[in-house]
């Protein structure tokens, strides 16, 4: 009883648009990153299978969502591309249930934008050393449109498994005539964590610095989503200076108490452990 009541104050103890509207848009922006990044995953497993006679002829390719369609769209490697063939998924993302078009047409105005945000985000990456590179891992570029703000985050994916990586990420935003007017770094360092078979690997951990942010970034989340499957996680936590955030593995969501209320119920449990579990 005493830690559900630690518990709430602790919430109640947040002001209500860190509680509730920021992470709902954290949320929302790590759900759009996910669908995408599972759909480029398998869309191109699907099309470097089914269409090698076009692999010369790709450009690119990028993905994106429509409700609970998500397409992953290759374009050919003209000045002005066509999309060479689009891979849908619903939600399941079941290979077996994709459809696959792959009659020639022009890009919706969706489309590119999405594909010209992601050439200039992409243009940077190799040529500006804000972003770092790391052995046995690749930017991963991300474009999203969300509320009328272009984005195109980017995430460190690992080339080998047994590891989930954090870090290493950033955001660089467009203008709506797709000019970049920011570029930030969101996590200052790369952290990589292993994970094997052990079951008892149950829960794992991150810092983040002032600049992060107190709560979990949406290629926190995104990240979380994608990897936490292949791992025996229940939870991850996020760590800042006044908060800490709990990633629930298996609901996925996260909530967020004060270190304060945090640091008192460890001490409750401190003390219950050394009377025996006695209240």
């Amino acid at each position: 009883m005493k830690q559900l009541l630690l518990f709430a104050t602790a919430l109640l103890t947040l002001p209500a648009f860190c509680q509730e509207k920021e992470k709902q848009e954290i949320m929302k922006e790590a759900k759009l990153l996910y669908n995408s990044e599972r759909a480029s995953w398998s869309g191109t497993d699907i099309f470097m299978a089914k269409f090698p006679e076009k692999r010369e002829k790709m450009g690119g390719y990028f993905s994106y969502s429509q409700g609970n369609q998500h397409k992953c769209v290759f374009v050919d490697n003209q000045a002005s591309p066509n999309v060479l063939a689009t891979i849908l998924f619903d939600d399941g993302f079941v290979i077996e249930a994709s459809k696959t078009d792959t009659v020639s047409r022009k890009l919706t105005p969706l489309e590119s934008d999405l594909y010209t945000i992601r050439q200039k985000a992409l243009a940077e990456v190799r040529t500006d050393t804000l972003f770092k590179h790391y052995k046995n891992t690749s930017l991963n570029l991300i474009p999203i449109i969300h509320n009328n703000k272009k984005k195109v985050y980017m995430l460190t994916g690992p080339s080998a498994t047994g590891v989930v990586i954090f870090g290493n990420d950033y955001l660089v935003e467009f203008d709506k005539n797709n000019a970049i007017k920011s570029k930030k770094v969101l996590h200052k360092n790369i952290i990589p964590i292993n994970y094997t078979d052990n079951e008892g690997e149950i829960s794992t951990i991150h810092n983040h610095t002032k600049e992060t942010g107190y709560l979990p970034t949406a290629t926190d989340i995104c990240t979380l989503l994608l990897y936490a499957q292949y791992t025996h996680w229940q939870q991850h936590y996020v760590i800042s200076k006044k908060y800490i955030s709990i990633w629930d593995c298996n609901k996925e969501e996260f909530f967020v108490m004060t270190t304060e209320a945090w640091e008192k119920i460890s001490k409750d449990s401190e003390d219950r452990k050394s009377k025996g579990g006695k209240n």
